[in-house]
């Protein structure tokens, strides 16, 4: 004889026939996000009749003026918007010598133009550039920059977006001897020194530059 447990069980499985249809929690596509906050802060949220249509509003607001802080680069589209486009791709090497035919398509083969531009597309940014600060670093005023922003540690070599003060800016970044610098590819504009009051951040790096060939 089964124990008295094991037949209890038995008899609640009983009265369940399984899962409803439409029943439970409709499921979506939101998420749940915790933190913490001042308690001055937790007093004013706390007296609000609707906390979490103002949390949501707030975030929201933070941002759109971040991307409008953004925007001041020039043009800006996440890279998830863009298209996919496949083009053909030959794995040869074209050098400065005698001809080579490439116009066998059997040669050829098709390649995802953005997945090679973009290999973390949720995360880039495309900006068309206003300005020349970055003229010797080969971006020129209305070319396309490819911006990663799971990149936030670029090295000295790599052109980084910066947001100082509330302004973003593109150069590249450096450090010495614990002091940051913003550094332009330009000699016509100055090295910008960032200080200990500064509200600076790298909002991500430049992984492509696509631009006309230049005449």
């Amino acid at each position: 004889m089964p124990p008295a447990s094991k037949i209890n069980m038995e008899k609640i499985k009983s009265k369940h026939g399984g899962a409803r249809k439409g029943a439970g929690r409709p499921k979506g596509d939101s998420r749940i996000y915790s933190f913490r906050c001042p308690s001055a802060l937790a007093e004013k949220i706390d007296s609000l009749e609707n906390k979490t249509d103002f949390i949501k509003q707030a975030l929201s607001n933070a941002f759109d003026k971040a991307d409008d802080g953004i925007r001041s680069l020039g043009q800006v589209a996440h890279a998830t918007n863009i298209a996919p486009m496949r083009l053909p791709f030959y794995e040869q090497r074209v050098v400065a010598g005698f001809p080579i035919p490439l116009d066998n398509d059997e040669r050829s083969q098709g390649i995802e133009v953005l997945s090679l531009l973009c290999p973390h597309p949720e995360s880039s940014y495309l900006i068309r550039v206003k300005g020349d600060s970055m003229i010797d670093a080969g971006i020129e005023s209305g070319d396309i920059v490819i911006v990663d922003k799971s990149n936030r540690n670029p090295s000295p070599k790599e052109i980084a977006v910066c947001e100082l003060n509330g302004e973003y800016t593109l150069k590249h970044f450096e450090e010495k001897n614990g002091q940051g610098w913003l550094i332009p590819a330009n000699p016509a504009y100055p090295k910008f020194r960032i200080n200990d009051g500064d509200d600076f951040s790298i909002w991500g790096t430049v992984t492509y530059i696509i631009h006309k060939a230049r005449d």
